[in-house]
């Protein structure tokens, strides 16, 4: 069995976040890696609504034998619409990968120094989005400073922000809109497994006490600290294992184990047919996951997922620029609904 890596949340500093330390991370701006060819606006629209995505998080994830891949991150977003959510189906997420050798035209190849370091801006290769950190293409029309990727945020922010700054120069390089997720470090460490012997029917009571509390719905609805309370009703056996896997450490938000496999939250549906890599046309294979429990840590209740699992190149092709991926939401059965 390979080894699996599982991922938590750390409170941090804006700066121990940044693109140069080449971080993992959740939620605030994203941490691009390359600095040039990043996604466009058009990229980074929801299949659904059409409405600008937001950024998730990132796994820093090098092929460390693999000179080409000597830096490499990998960048989720979804759309902050509850309204274009629906069961087991991902149109509202998008995952892009980005790649560096170690001698780039961003950072240099010695190890980065882990301290504030205020004369690094990413904006010396791209202008970006003041409000979501994305590739911006349009600009305030009064001071031509600030930059948006679209109107809607251009909008947000200048009732946030920029109304009081325009044509001040005083605007924080750190401010953070409350569209945007809050922002985490993300600590990855090897997972820790302890064999447990499961009371089924101690599990199916306290599935039927949630159904009398009308708690037994979406993920998001439900405190991590009951995750382990729900129980399946035959049919759907795979919550179980779950719900037994992830009991030694119920905080990971993120399950890392490259070329390994998912841990499922239902029986189905399950992707049996990756799709192959856009850009070489080789295999996928699993990467990692996202755990319900990042909606609870975020304190986001109107979004929900069960597992997002993520599929990327198997060979981690070089082709300049962010590579799109392949993602599957997998909700909690209709059955323990």
């Amino acid at each position: 069995m390979s080894q699996v890596d599982v991922g938590f949340l750390e409170e941090c500093v804006p700066w121990q976040v940044e693109s140069r330390l080449f971080p993992s991370k959740v939620g605030g701006k994203p941490a691009w890696l390359d600095l040039k060819n990043l996604p466009t606006p058009e990229d980074l629209q929801c299949s659904v609504c059409s409405k600008q995505m937001i950024f998730l998080c990132q796994i820093y994830a090098p092929y460390e034998e693999d000179e080409n891949n000597f830096h490499r991150t990998l960048f989720i977003f979804v759309c902050k619409n509850k309204d274009c959510w629906q069961y087991n189906k991902s149109d509202t997420i998008k995952v892009f990968r980005s790649n560096l050798r170690r001698a780039n035209d961003f950072y240099p190849p010695e190890c980065p120094e882990d301290k504030p370091q205020p004369e690094f801006n990413p904006q010396k290769w791209v202008e970006l989005c003041s409000l979501c950190g994305c590739k911006a293409e349009k600009h305030c029309s009064k001071c031509k400073k600030a930059a948006y990727c679209c109107r809607e945020h251009q909008v947000i922010h200048w009732k946030e922000f920029h109304k009081i700054s325009c044509g001040k120069n005083e605007e924080d390089p750190y401010e953070q809109s409350s569209l945007l997720f809050s922002q985490w470090e993300l600590v990855i460490e090897p997972e820790e497994v302890k064999q447990k012997k499961v009371d089924i029917q101690k599990e199916l009571e306290s599935y039927e006490r949630l159904k009398q509390q009308n708690k037994v719905g979406t993920m998001a609805e439900v405190p991590e600290t009951e995750l382990h309370s729900y129980a399946e009703k035959d049919q759907d056996k795979e919550f179980l294992n779950f719900r037994d896997r992830i009991s030694t450490q119920p905080d990971q938000v993120v399950r890392y184990e490259r070329g390994g496999s998912p841990l499922y939250i239902a029986k189905d549906p399950k992707p049996n047919l990756i799709p192959e890599c856009e850009v070489c046309g080789g295999p996928r294979q699993f990467e990692f996951q996202i755990m319900p429990q990042m909606l609870s840590m975020l304190k986001q209740y109107d979004l929900d997922w069960g597992v997002l699992l993520v599929y990327t190149c198997k060979a981690s092709c070089t082709k300049e620029g962010y590579k799109r991926e392949f993602i599957f939401k997998q909700d909690v059965s209709g059955n323990l609904k």
